[in-house]
């Protein structure tokens, strides 16, 4: 059986500090919501999500924050 996975408190911090973030980009902002909305569950982060977060790890300028976000999503994603 599969480990499921959890964001933890540093992530869920860190995506709640995003959304209330103005100047936070549409991508941060979901992947924020996507990581709190896994946080003391056992949900699994979308396909779609799942691409979101891959595309923003593999741009250059993407900001610490959102890597953050992004791998903790990617994490949560259900194995194949």
């Amino acid at each position: 059986m599969s480990k499921r996975e959890q964001s933890g408190p540093k992530v869920t911090r860190t995506a709640s500090s995003v959304l209330r973030d103005p100047g936070a980009s549409k991508t941060a902002k979901s992947l924020a919501g996507s990581a709190l909305a896994q946080a003391g569950t056992t949900k699994q982060s979308s396909s779609a999500t799942a691409r979101t977060a891959g595309k923003a790890l593999n741009d250059g300028r993407t900001s610490a924050s959102t890597r953050s976000l992004a791998g903790s999503v990617l994490t949560q994603k259900p194995k194949k």
